[in-house]
């Protein structure tokens, strides 16, 4: 059988649109746009509404046994149709999340290499070829404005570390959650690794692993490196906001700190986790009218969340009128040498203004141990990001109900395995007393006839409505002031007269939550004189930026 060249062209584009995951309709595409794109007898003949697709797939994902084989089914639709995808995300956002996010996607990123079928449109950016940046980031856009990137190193991933070019699933991950909650077009974002080596012995030794073998380079190399990127990223993407996901401890920081005043940019384990902890202590003091000033926080993890989470705090204390030493002395840092002293030699940065003085405790040899802190300091706030799990005891829980009447107590390491505590030992322990979000999804806790709503410090309460205010207003730079007007926003969505009510918006309020974190940051933006889109009524401007999973 021959074809003639104009024959072979209209095939050739036929099936380039059919595997066009931002083009694709499948069974949707009407007769008429059949014939007119050549795809008359390249589908079954039923046209399909997209409701009636998304009944069909969702009924074809509930076959499937657990989260990890819904998850790889879902990105099957993912690859294939992102609208579709993007409509049964949608309607299920409080039920997929934990599938298509954290904690399931933990389980494909460990078998990311093992697991591999489609690139999903990221690019993979290899230490080794800085001169192929530019060229991967042209290649990888195509034709598409790209307005939003989520990169990672993936030093740090969640709670699991270090691991390598498999850390792209979190960037892919990351900016579903964008989507789904805030409405931000998937045809205009990038996921992107940069895959710098790794350092864990199983991704190396595994034959199957598709990223750089080699230990991971650090210095002068990587930060150069991370330079040219920036730089390629900002010349392609002039209206671009640059999400930071998952860096290390050793780098995250040094990233931000160099780029948070130059461009519009954003670390969510830094400045998103901080300002969603933030929002949730905001709640706990207007539930129980006491100052944030009065509180006493120990940050249990000193790591780049912990430390972000205490700064964001302590710069909201500062606000409220204290000085910065004065809010210091509110602030106690416990991490793996236990609280932390200035006269310790690895400090990080992030840690040294929170370092204690060691000739200020009398017992200061016994302040390795967490309870010890507790009791010595009179802790009001505890923090846990330390992925130690287990470690808020009953004990330490008693301790801070003798320190107030209404403690504080955010155990936020995730996944489950890892968690500080859960949420109904800390109401049982606290006898209902304790203020609790979680790091993790958990269930309402029926205590002494009371169903309390444990809050998830979930930074997808935050970071799709900062990113949405950040685009839609096309703010120049993420100030301080935008973050805490953020934080600031996430009450007033829940009751919080009722008895047991959360000190965070459930995860089903996201979209409405979204949207007003983001209406905040636009307004504050505008107020500061950094938003530059043309339409200057910013709940408009946030309105009409959002994308509707339609055909």
């Amino acid at each position: 059988m021959f074809f003639s060249v104009q024959e072979r062209k209209a095939a050739m584009k036929a099936h380039e649109i059919l595997n066009n995951p931002f083009l694709n309709k499948g069974t949707a595409f009407t007769e008429e746009e059949r014939s007119k794109l050549g795809l008359v007898g390249l589908l079954p003949p039923r046209v399909q509404t997209i409701e009636e697709q998304a009944r069909q797939t969702y009924q074809q994902m509930q076959t499937k046994g657990t989260d990890l084989e819904k998850r790889l089914f879902l990105m099957e639709i993912f690859n294939t149709n992102r609208t579709l995808f993007y409509y049964l995300f949608s309607q299920h956002l409080e039920e997929f999340n934990p599938i298509v996010y954290d904690p399931t996607i933990a389980d494909t990123i460990e078998g990311y290499s093992d697991l591999f079928v489609d690139p999903q449109y990221a690019a993979y950016l290899d230490i080794n070829h800085p001169e192929n940046i530019e060229s991967t980031l042209r290649y990888a856009a195509g034709d598409r404005e790209i307005r939003l990137i989520v990169v990672t190193d993936a030093e740090g991933i969640l709670g699991i570390g270090d691991w390598g070019t498999n850390g792209v699933d979190i960037s892919v991950g990351k900016l579903m959650v964008y989507t789904g909650a805030a409405g931000i077009d998937p045809a205009s974002v990038l996921p992107i690794v940069i895959d710098a080596g790794t350092n864990r012995r199983e991704l190396a030794e595994n034959p199957n692993y598709l990223g750089n073998r080699h230990e991971r380079v650090r210095g002068d190399r990587y930060y150069n490196f991370i330079d040219q990127f920036v730089t390629a990223a900002e010349k392609l993407f002039p209206r671009l906001y640059l999400h930071w996901e998952d860096f290390g401890r050793g780098s995250a920081a040094n990233i931000l700190n160099k780029y948070k005043n130059v461009i519009p940019t954003f670390n969510d384990d830094i400045q998103g986790t901080g300002i969603v902890t933030l929002g949730g202590i905001f709640t706990a003091m207007e539930i129980s009218g006491q100052k944030l000033t009065d509180q006493v926080y120990v940050c249990f993890g000193g790591g780049s969340a912990g430390a972000g989470i205490a700064a964001r705090v302590h710069r909201e204390m500062v606000v409220d009128g204290l000085t910065e030493e004065e809010a210091y002395q509110h602030f106690f840092m416990v991490d793996k040498q236990g609280l932390l002293f200035d006269d310790m030699e690895d400090l990080t940065p992030e840690q040294r203004p929170f370092a204690k003085k060691r000739s200020d405790f009398e017992n200061a040899d016994q302040m390795t141990d967490l309870l010890q802190v507790v009791k010595t300091v009179k802790a009001t706030i505890l923090v846990g990001t330390s992925t130690q799990p287990g470690r808020f005891t009953e004990e330490i829980v008693r301790a801070m109900c003798a320190n107030t009447d209404r403690p504080v107590i955010f155990p936020l390491s995730n996944p489950t395995r890892l968690a500080e505590a859960s949420a109904e030992n800390l109401i049982k322990w606290s006898e209902g007393k304790a203020f609790v979000a979680t790091g993790i999804p958990s269930a309402n806790v029926r205590y002494q006839g009371v169903d309390y709503t444990i809050g998830q410090a979930n930074n997808a309460l935050i970071y799709p409505g900062l990113g949405l205010g950040m685009l839609a207003s096309e703010a120049s730079l993420l100030t301080d002031e935008m973050i805490g007007a953020a934080a600031h926003s996430l009450s007033g969505i829940t009751d919080i007269r009722q008895e047991g009510a959360p000190v965070l918006p459930p995860f089903k309020y996201v979209p409405e939550v979204s949207t007003k974190v983001a209406e905040a940051v636009a307004k504050k933006a505008q107020e500061q004189g950094l938003a530059r889109a043309r339409e200057k009524d910013m709940e408009k401007a946030v309105r009409e930026f959002k994308w509707e999973p339609r055909y």
